[in-house]
């Protein structure tokens, strides 16, 4: 018997465990009723389907039809006492998976997403228990019906051809049916068409608590429950009226003592020879328990086992339900919240006091809009989600927002630890229309990101406008790789000047993005793109190779004017070990001179370099290349640390030349903006350093700056960056002999 299993296999199940929990199974079957098997014919019988469980439980992709299966075949074996279901459902939970896994975590799941019987998604080992617990009583309670079913209708069929021809065999035609009608286990019941009760067996009467007698006074109507009563009745007239012959529901009664009984009701209509309506007979019996464990399960499978709010996939059957059924105009809003922090307070704390502090922020939230009607869910980890419908302002959702935040405010006692807690909350509000439940989910994520990034505690409501610059962003983001790989790049140069006699002198090498659908993009929309993925290293060193291999060729074409070319650095550039190695090979491979290169760095990366990216430095500038530091006044302004680093070059910012751009009424030029300038001037030219001023836009500045001593100028006055072809041709007329001013 135990030969075909695995001891633990490639199966992933225990033999052992399999081999006990069949014979648990077995025992119990026999002690709970009549089995048409002898005791080991049993066991392999349940050994056999133990195996289909197992594997079922472990099988990737999931589904509970085997489990379906399995409760067909034990009603097939005739297993159908109620206690065989009720234990093998009950063991089919934590028994199950200390039996046939012992000592053994839950196994472990894949990713993917797997349905169950009724359609609804299983990710985890709980779930899928209580889908294999939910098909193995739906096979069940199917297969009976479809017995019982059967049965009726061969009952039925017997009993008024016994009728029909009373005149061959009255007398046994009625015996036999009044054995059939009276030792019946389930209910039997003879209706006219006019609904008053003729006849009900035994069976009928207690199962609804009323004697036979009391029963035949009673039209069907009454018995009916209200919340179902017009249903039913619209069934019951098509089926008197011959537009049908059985109905076969689930539907409540009430007993005679008001309490309530479900049942699995099966009613046939009988004719006339002629085919006119007769009479019904009703067959009806009662699943009382088996609905109660469906209702107990589904309820399991739709709330979160911790705080017993309703999870994920209850909220957004809630959700999709409402856009299904809502007019266009409707309006809801939903509330997104992620507590602050709660990753630090499991750390420091403990998973199992952070998951006491989520029962009771679940608690509070539910309470908070406990009198509104609003659904409150956990959406997972520390997220809940509130669904405000109806929500017919923004107004109502900030207010049901800021009821949330001040709830979970409230310092929480867990044991001996008090814990303030906080929360952010993403908002959306709108109408059902032009939208689906993905949508307005994805919203809420979205603007629930944009509150955590404003600080704690607080609420951000959606903004479409935000989110298509963000999509935007996000899309450029995607897409650097590929324009990296697509040479989709271009480098643009803006000449550096000198101030005395108007030569060119430098060159900033510029980068651009020559996107395919939006066209020339410039280094403001995606050089911040590039540092936050870590693609700059690649773009830099990009530019820094085109930028080299364009100064060589201008050093070929004109070795007398040849610009030095000015690359940026980025701070995780200079922080690479290998940017030395970088250069050298860029220098190298293109032919160009180490001092026809100047490597430009903000003043905030080079006056916060220490140990080896202050190496690197230094390294560069005995290789003969020239280190600036762009932006100079901007950053940590460490006088006394830029003694020290091998700059020779500052570039003054953009704001203090824009600061002298033109004369006052007076005729002077804003005279703390030039102080500032002539002091960093005079500073640099003691550190023996050379000064080029940014943004120069008139002659008035480009006189004053000449005034104050400065050495080169760049921006519109003398040039805005063009592409490598402009520079050729300037350079060529700078060699016929014109000065380029």
């Amino acid at each position: 018997m135990g030969d075909a299993l695995p001891t633990t296999g490639d199966e992933g199940f225990s033999r052992p465990g399999v081999q006990r929990y069949a014979a648990d199974w077995a025992r119990a079957v026999r002690r709970l009723g009549f089995v048409p098997l002898s005791g080991p014919e049993t066991e392999r019988l349940l050994l056999v389907h133990t195996v289909r469980l197992a594997r079922a439980l472990l099988a990737d992709p999931f589904t509970a039809q085997p489990a379906a299966d399995v409760g067909r075949a034990l009603v097939e074996a005739h297993l159908t006492e109620p206690g065989v279901l009720d234990w093998s459902v009950r063991a089919l939970g934590d028994r199950f998976l200390a039996q046939v896994l012992p000592g053994r975590p839950a196994p472990r799941m894949s990713g993917l997403r797997a349905a169950g019987l009724d359609g609804r998604m299983a990710t985890g080992p709980a779930e899928r228990v209580a889908q294999l617990q939910g098909g193995l009583a739906a096979g069940f309670a199917q297969a009976l019906r479809d017995r019982t079913f059967t049965q009726q209708e061969r009952i039925a069929r017997s009993a008024w051809r016994a009728r029909d021809h009373v005149e061959q065999a009255l007398r046994d035609s009625e015996a036999r049916f009044r054995a059939v009608f009276t030792g019946a286990a389930i209910g039997i019941g003879i209706a006219g068409i006019d609904g008053m009760v003729i006849d009900v067996n035994q069976s009928f009467a207690d199962m609804l608590g009323y004697s036979v007698a009391e029963l035949r006074q009673i039209n069907v109507a009454s018995l009916f429950h209200p919340d179902d009563a017009a249903g039913m009745w619209e069934l019951y007239q098509d089926l008197i009226e011959g537009r049908i012959d059985t109905v076969q529901v689930e539907k409540r009664y009430y007993r005679k003592d008001g309490s309530i009984v479900w049942t699995d009701l099966a009613v046939s209509l009988i004719r006339y020879d002629d085919g006119r309506p007769r009479f019904t007979v009703a067959m009806i019996e009662d699943i009382t328990e088996r609905y109660e464990l469906q209702q107990r399960l589904r309820f399991q499978a739709l709330h979160d086992p911790l705080t017993g709010l309703p999870n994920r996939t209850l909220f957004f059957e809630t959700l999709g339900r409402v856009f299904a059924t809502a007019a266009p105009e409707h309006r809801v809003g939903v509330c997104f919240l992620d507590l602050d922090g709660f990753k630090t307070i499991n750390d420091s704390l403990g998973h199992d006091l952070g998951d006491r502090l989520l029962v009771v922020i679940a608690q509070r939230l539910a309470e908070c809009v406990a009198g509104q009607g609003h659904l409150v869910a956990r959406m997972g980890g520390d997220e809940f989600v509130i669904l405000v419908d109806p929500c017919p302002a923004l107004d109502d959702a900030v207010a049901v927002a800021e009821a949330a935040l001040a709830a979970v405010a409230d310092p929480v006692q867990v044991g001996d630890q008090q814990l303030a807690v906080s929360a952010s909350i993403g908002i959306v509000s709108g109408a059902v229309a032009g939208t689906d439940a993905t949508g307005l989910m994805k919203a809420a994520d979205t603007t629930l990101y944009w509150a955590k990034a404003e600080g704690r505690g607080r609420w951000a409501v959606y903004d479409p406008e935000r989110s298509a610059r963000d999509q935007a962003r996000s899309a450029l983001a995607a897409g650097l790789p590929r324009a990296l790989d697509r040479d989709e790049f271009v480098v643009h140069y803006q000449p550096i000047v000198s101030l005395a006699d108007g030569r060119m002198l430098a060159v900033e090498a510029l980068v651009r993005w020559r996107h395919p659908e939006l066209g020339l993009i410039g280094p403001d929309r995606f050089i911040g793109l590039a540092e936050e993925t870590g693609l700059i290293v690649r773009v830099g060193q990009w530019v820094l190779e085109r930028a080299c291999r364009d100064a060589a060729g201008w050093l070929v074409a004109h070795p007398d004017t040849t610009p030095v070319v000015s690359v940026n650095l980025a701070a995780r550039q200079a922080d690479d070990p290998g940017i030395v190695e970088t250069v050298a090979r860029a220098l190298a491979d293109t032919g160009l001179p180490a001092e026809l290169l100047q490597l430009e760095l903000t003043e905030s990366a080079v006056m916060g370099t220490t140990g080896e990216p202050l190496r690197s430095l230094r390294r560069l500038s005995a290789l003969g290349v020239r280190l600036a530091i762009d932006d100079f006044g901007t950053g940590y302004s460490n006088l006394a640390y830029l003694r020290r680093l091998p700059i020779h070059c500052l570039k003054l910012a953009a704001p203090f030349v824009e600061g002298i751009r033109s004369a006052g009424p007076d005729g002077s030029a804003d005279n703390r903006d030039e102080q500032i300038v002539d002091a960093l001037v005079r500073l640099a030219h003691a550190l023996d350093l050379r000064v080029t001023a940014e943004a120069v836009e008139t002659e008035v500045q480009a006189a004053r700056l000449r005034a104050l001593g400065c050495d080169t100028g760049q921006g519109r006055l003398f040039g805005s960056p063009v592409e490598a072809t402009e520079i050729t041709a300037r350079l060529a007329e700078t060699d016929g002999g014109r000065r380029w001013t």
